[in-house]
């Protein structure tokens, strides 16, 4: 099968495109016909060697999917060959970025024909950690305020619209060129980064649900209030320690289930969220997709059309 793969560690330009073995399935998996991968933060990390992962060359990168049930092992009756499907790998699992993927039917979920492979690919991770993370880890609740960084990424704007769901005031930051775009996607305030620091502009949080790493997560503990909790998803494993006793940094436990795919389908179809902008690219152009997210100013999600038709989808135009 064809696939964006590396054969050792680097920058983008490590990313090759060719043959590579097909998977086998396990008893408990099915092998899926991918439609559509979409590119996530940690994706570039793994292939620079930030993570610090083991890999073992050649090795495909890709986290999330969408595609068509191809074949399904001898335990699995919840699945059926030629099921559309999408998901996110399991913990430890990647291979997304190839023509067929083995993976566990237990953790992916059916995808509605009204949506494109490409807006489930667009989704499934992003939306899944936003999820975890702002119902099951901050528990967000009506009425609170919460800062949500890089507002214009695929998962914090999953977050903005899910948090205005929820019924909270939510506060963004992002570059003035997404301002208009944020206000789409419901933000109550938006803090151009470029002109102003958000430590001076934004107090008294419930909740910070910090996407973007590096000086801004140790920064983002200022603006909460007494009692409040931040939950970190680009500064590793595990959350940064709290230089405040009075307010809980969380690292949230983003593990693939079914229920919470399901959740996705069920926001998108209360038009509580809405599948972000994407921009499409075949796996032979993984290294510019790469470059691009790796510099972190996009705007919704990169997806790869691994097969031709997956931005197409039957959902009706409003």
């Amino acid at each position: 099968m064809k696939a964006a793969y590396l054969e050792e560690y680097g920058g983008p330009e490590v990313l090759k495109f060719g043959d590579v073995p097909d998977p086998v399935a396990r008893a408990d998996e099915v092998i899926v016909d991918v439609h559509a991968a979409s590119v996530n933060a940690a994706d570039w990390k793994v292939r620079s060697g930030t993570y610090g992962a083991d890999l073992r060359f050649p090795y495909v990168l890709g986290r999330d999917f969408s595609g068509i049930v191809n074949s399904a092992g001898r335990e699995v009756t919840d699945l059926a060959v030629g099921d559309a499907v999408f998901g996110v790998c399991d913990v430890g699992q990647e291979g997304a970025y190839a023509e067929k993927i083995a993976v566990k039917a237990a953790i992916i979920a059916k995808k509605p024909d009204r949506f494109s492979h490409a807006d489930a690919a667009a989704v499934s991770l992003g939306g899944l950690t936003a999820l975890v993370s702002i119902e099951d880890t901050l528990q967000l609740q009506p009425g609170e305020r919460i800062l949500i960084q890089g507002g214009a990424g695929g998962v914090a704007g999953f977050g903005i619209q899910l948090a205005k769901h929820i019924g909270a005031h939510v506060v963004t930051t992002a570059s003035a060129a997404n301002r208009d775009y944020l206000v789409g996607l419901g933000a109550d305030e938006i803090i151009d980064y470029n002109a102003q620091d958000f430590v001076e502009a934004v107090t008294d949080c419930d909740a910070v649900f910090e996407t973007v790493g590096d000086g801004v997560a140790e920064r983002s503990f200022k603006v909460l209030k007494p009692g409040g909790r931040i939950a970190f998803i680009a500064s590793g494993s595990k959350a940064p320690a709290s230089p405040r006793g009075d307010v809980q940094a969380l690292r949230p436990r983003v593990n693939r289930d079914r229920l919470h795919l399901e959740r996705i389908i069920e926001l998108l179809d209360a038009g509580a969220v809405r599948i972000p902008e994407i921009t499409p690219f075949s796996l032979s152009e993984a290294a510019e997709a790469h470059k691009i997210s790796e510099g972190r100013h996009l705007r919704g999600k990169l997806v790869f059309e691994v097969r031709r038709g997956a931005l197409d989808s039957a959902r009706p135009q409003r």
